[in-house]
Parts: C-alpha cells; structure tokens; sequence
C-alpha cells in the first residue's frame, strides 16, 4: 500500500517537473533566440524595411491583435453564457440538453481552418463585409463559445443550490434571481473564462488570415478594417528566411508573454474573488 502510494506521488512530482520544465525551456529558449530584439522601440513602433518586419516594431500587430481577441470575446461570451444559463436554470428536457451539449461539442471539434472558410465564404464574401476584424472576431467568437460555454455551465452548477432556492423563496422570478445573484456570485469564474477564451483566439492564426489579418495596416480604428495581428506576422517574418528569424523569435516571446501575463492576472483574481465569497 505504501509503495503504491508512494508510485502515485512519484509519478504526480515527475509529471509536475515536466510540465513546468517544458514551459521554462520554451520561454527561455524563445527568448534566448529573440531578446536580442525586444526593446521599447520593438514594442511601440510599426515595422518597416525592405523586407516588410525586417526593422521597426510590433505595434500595430499587437493592437490589431487586441481588437481581433476583445471582438471576439464580446460575440462569443454573450452566447455562451446565456446559453449555459438556459441549460442550467431553463431547461427541463434532458434529450434537449444532450442535443445542445452534442452541438457545442462538434463546434469545438471543428477546425479552426474550416471556420476560418465558412467565415471567409459566408461573411467576407456572401455578406459582402469585406476583409475587417469583424468578420475575423465572428469566426473566432464561434471558436470560443464552446470554450466559455463549457466554464459558465460549469460554473452555475457549482453554485450552492440553497443560495437559489432561497432567492426563489423570496418571490423572484429566475430571471431576477440570474441578473442579481447568479451571475454576480459567479463573476470570477465567467471573467476567467472569457480570459481564457480570448487567448486561446490570440494564437488562432487561420480563421484571422481568411477573414480580416493583413500584412501591414496602421493600428486599427474600426471593426469594418483589416488589421495586422501577432500570428501571421510571425509567420511572414519566418515565411522571409534566416534574415528575420529574430524578429520572428522576438514577436513569438511577445504573444506568449501577453497570454501568459493574461493568465495569471485572471487566476490572481479568481482566487481574491473565492476568498471574498468564503468570508
């Protein structure tokens, strides 16, 4: 008994060292390769040079960026939520709720390259909205629902069912309880969702070069513009050769840091807002 205690613990501590070993190696070795060129002129100016990115900065890749992920959030966080709510709090029919839960299963199944199509065949061209963060923030938005679904449904149903039945007892209605308590007590759990979401569409570089990512664009000043984004600028600096691998390093270090900087502040704010619901 002790020595197969002993087996789980070892393999649990190894699996542990692995992991942060790995992340350690991949961020120092990211930034072994491209520290050489991230400066505050690397960050705060466009790029520039013959070869487009060989000299300058990120900027604008890293508004573009920002504006591709909040777009998304925004049109993928109001459907995910309201649709976990429905399923917890709404919904009496348990075939109903396995079919939704089918549904938002095959969305997070399907590739990003293919909605990156659909959005590009549907939006930029039926719809005629053109090439614009837009039609990108709506192919990442659909990316993302599931992924926030998923945490919101989560998240409701591990809320103390006495803290409901005692706000029904009082005579609201569900959707006064769902505006005035449900959503508040669970607010930490919803921002870190949509967080999370959000740099999970940082990264998705398909669906933005169909729809809306552009090779160079000043910073973005409309959702009905294109814009440059942080993915296929790495991969037009690498696309060029050995001659911007650098830079390329330099702006791959860039993403990683902005997800991982983004990660933390949610579970620091995750876990202030749990101690202040504990007490």
């Amino acid at each position: 008994m002790h020595f197969r205690s002993f087996i789980i613990r070892l393999w649990a501590y190894v699996g542990m060292g692995l992991v942060a070993g790995v992340i350690v190696f991949l961020f120092g070795y990211i930034f072994y390769k491209g520290g050489a060129c991230i400066s505050w002129e690397f960050l705060t100016q466009a790029p520039a040079g013959a070869m487009l990115g060989q000299e300058g900065g990120i900027f604008p890749a890293i508004t573009g960026s920002l504006a591709f992920t909040l777009t998304a959030v925004v049109i993928g966080a109001v459907p995910a939520i309201a649709t976990a709510l429905w399923i917890v709090f709404f919904c009496h029919s348990k075939r109903l709720e396995e079919i939704l839960h089918i549904v938002i299963q095959c969305i997070a199944g399907v590739p990003s390259i293919v909605l990156g199509l659909f959005a590009y065949s549907l939006f930029v061209r039926d719809l005629q909205f053109g090439r614009c963060i837009l039609s990108s923030g709506i192919a990442l938005g659909i990316m993302v629902l599931p992924f926030i679904e998923v945490r919101a449904e989560k998240a409701f149903r591990e809320l103390p069912q006495q803290m409901i039945h005692a706000v029904y007892a009082l005579g609201c209605t569900k959707t006064h309880a769902m505006l005035t308590v449900v959503l508040p007590a669970c607010r930490a759990e919803l921002f870190s969702g949509i967080i999370l979401g959000g740099c999970y569409a940082m990264g998705a570089t398909a669906p933005m070069i169909f729809t809306g990512a552009v090779a160079y664009a000043s910073n973005p000043t409309s959702i009905l513009k294109p814009a440059m984004a942080l993915p296929l600028h790495l991969y037009l600096l690498v696309a060029q050769g050995t001659a911007s691998l650098g830079i390329a390093y330099g702006t791959a270090f860039v993403m990683m840091a902005v997800i991982l900087i983004s990660n933390m502040l949610v579970t620091i704010y995750a876990r202030r807002r749990q101690r202040a619901w504990k007490q």
